[in-house]
């Protein structure tokens, strides 16, 4: 079996598409990676929240699986749409790395907590919310790039520090750069952060091959997980410019809980419910937590948010 890996180009996402690839070699599996560019890769002077589409960093991989120039595509799954085109599917979600964020930068005595006040380079509507509701003595800084695009220009001066997911940070070696590790109880993740998502054409990849890709890349821990905090996101019907968060955390074999919510884009307003549920139905948990969230005035909220886009 030879599989064709579609990734972006970026380290990171080379880092990924190896990383597959090490998990297919386990089975003999052997496999090649074809770089692609996406709309999110090219357009690097406009916020995310400002390019005002879906799926910016997956398109373009999604129209190879459909010609069939990839067999495979490797992604972050938290930059996956909440809801897929019918002919297309997840078939894995790799184990997940420590989902929180951090603070990177050169000086070392920097901390949210400090009362001290610097910017915080990050292009992420979630992460400038939060930073509002939670430090609003604080400036942000729109950073967009590549994750060393981002270190050139912290160490250029455009910002004091970074506010990025530890899973990159520590995937590209960056760990002495850390200067503070985010409490997951107050900066929630995005909706699958830290774990590799493998997306397919469902028409054309054969069922035994598939078969043979989840039972070596898929961690079925994880994937419960994320099938909550997906199915969250998918009622909000959210993507990357809306400010939600959502993780699950894997209690035992039975039992998963749900933390996820919203915050208004000036950090004013933020909601956060807490559901449990057993793992086999963690779909409806993630739509279970949503509604509660609708109900509480987040209705109104994601209104006043696309509005405010």
């Amino acid at each position: 079996m030879h599989i064709r890996i579609g990734t972006r180009s970026s380290r990171l996402a080379v880092w990924q598409a190896e990383y597959i690839q090490t998990l297919l070699r386990q089975d003999g599996v052997t496999s090649e990676l074809v770089f692609i560019e996406t709309k999110g890769d090219l357009v690097l002077d406009r916020s995310l929240s400002k390019i005002g589409s879906k799926g910016i960093f997956t398109q373009e991989l999604e129209d190879q699986l459909r010609d069939g120039s990839i067999d495979i595509a490797v992604h972050s799954a938290k930059d996956l749409p909440s809801n897929l085109p019918s002919d297309l599917s997840i078939i894995a979600f790799t184990e997940r790395e420590r989902p929180n964020d951090v603070l990177v930068s050169r000086d070392k005595t920097l901390s949210l907590s400090s009362g001290q006040s610097f910017r915080i380079g990050t292009s992420s509507t979630r992460r400038v919310a939060m930073l509002k509701h939670f430090c609003p003595h604080l400036t942000t800084v729109d950073m967009r790039g590549n994750l060393q695009t981002r270190i050139r220009k912290l160490d250029e001066g455009q910002c004091d520090a970074l506010l990025l997911a530890y899973a990159g940070v520590h995937r590209m070696g960056y760990d002495d750069l850390i200067v503070e590790h985010l409490p997951i109880h107050e900066f929630t993740p995005a909706v699958g952060q830290g774990s590799v998502a493998i997306e397919v054409a469902t028409f054309s990849l054969d069922k035994e091959v598939s078969e043979i890709l989840t039972r070596l890349i898929n961690h079925e821990p994880t994937a419960a997980c994320l099938r909550a905090e997906r199915a969250f996101l998918a009622r909000l019907e959210g993507g990357c410019s809306i400010p939600s968060f959502a993780l699950a955390q894997w209690t035992d074999d039975q039992t998963i809980s749900l933390t996820g919510g919203l915050v208004s884009l000036d950090g004013s307003q933020l909601l956060r419910e807490t559901f449990t549920g057993v793992s086999n139905e963690s779909p409806a948990l993630g739509h279970a937590l949503a509604e509660a969230i609708l109900e509480r005035g987040g209705d109104e909220l994601l209104q006043t948010i696309r509005e405010q886009l």
